[in-house]
């Protein structure tokens, strides 16, 4: 008997060893699993693990806005030794100046450098043209829309709509153009002219960077500052852009003007997540998920603008009316 109770208690023991050991195995793979993903991450966002000679593509979709997580990209490319050369890829209609001035400013800085060149895959207009120029070379579809060089302000006016549900709002103002537009009262002519004259100003400022970057005289920027978009063929003899044709043109443009090595992968850097995850982009994703990845873009797209519009501020945007 007591043989037998040895026995029982010896088969225990080893239970439990067996049990620790393939405790102990299960959380090594899972560490394992976890490593093999956050380099894969990584990679894929450009992070730590770049080594092997390549062309960045920084990708410039959607509304435009600030983000530091952007801003934190860029420099990383540009102190990776691994990057030999950057292709930015745009398909935009524009967002805020603000968030354009500063991809602008931030690309300037990668292009000191990096050999930097544009590829507009699509749209290159407003505010995502002002990213385009930042590079030293524009490459473009025949069929892109590139351009609309101008500055937008918009605001609702609803006082009619309150006058009708009989709402008033009143306020106390230190001075007759603070808080100007209201949305809640017609726009006086002061503060239109108000208006209209940082509208200009930015206008001003955005047509002097066109002129510099693609070095344009004054009746040229002219010829396509009013507002409109042009085809990437309509654009070349413009100046807008300096050649056609799609990625490929803009490796082959970096290896024979700026001498970076051929045949080198073009490998994506994206920025790392946002701590945001608002409604709209929680709506985005959700649509991304059940297979509707267009539509789930677009609202982010929506949110963004959104967002950007309750901050207040101008725009630099290309939006066909509906």
């Amino acid at each position: 008997m007591a043989a037998d109770a040895e026995l029982l208690i010896d088969r225990r023991r080893l239970r439990r060893r067996l049990g620790l050991w393939r405790v102990l195995g299960i959380g090594g793979l899972i560490v394992a699993v976890a490593a093999l993903g956050y380099r894969a991450r990584a990679g894929a966002m450009g992070g730590g693990f770049a080594v092997r000679p390549q062309i960045a593509r920084i990708s410039v979709s959607g509304f435009i806005a600030g983000s530091e997580a952007t801003a934190k990209l860029m420099k990383r490319v540009g102190d990776a030794e691994a990057v030999k050369g950057v292709i930015v890829s745009i398909n935009s209609p524009g967002g805020t100046t603000t968030g354009s001035e500063e991809i602008f400013r931030n690309l300037r800085a990668l292009a000191a450098k990096k050999p930097l060149v544009a590829f507009v895959d699509g749209t290159a207009a407003s505010g995502a043209y002002i990213t385009a120029i930042a590079a030293d070379h524009i490459v473009a579809r025949e069929t892109s829309l590139v351009g609309s060089i101008g500055v937008l302000f918009q605001y609702p006016d609803v006082s009619g709509l309150l006058d009708k549900v009989g709402v008033k709002v009143e306020s106390v103002k230190s001075s007759p153009l603070k808080a100007e537009p209201s949305g809640f009262t017609p726009t006086s002519p002061e503060a239109r002219a108000a208006l209209a004259a940082v509208v200009g100003d930015t206008y001003a400022w955005f047509k002097g960077l066109v002129a510099e970057r693609r070095g344009m005289d004054g009746p040229q920027v002219t010829a396509v500052s009013d507002g409109r978009v042009f085809s990437g063929r309509q654009s070349v003899p413009l100046k807008l852009v300096d050649e056609l044709g799609g990625e490929q043109q803009a490796v082959a443009w970096l290896e024979n003007a700026r001498g970076v090595p051929k045949d080198l992968p073009v490998t994506d850097w994206k920025p790392r997540s946002d701590s945001d995850f608002s409604l709209w982009s929680a709506a985005g994703t959700g649509a991304g998920l059940l297979g509707f990845g267009g539509f789930g873009r677009q609202i982010r797209a929506l949110g963004a603008e959104a967002q950007a519009g309750a901050q207040g501020g101008l725009l630099v945007l290309w939006r066909p009316e509906p």
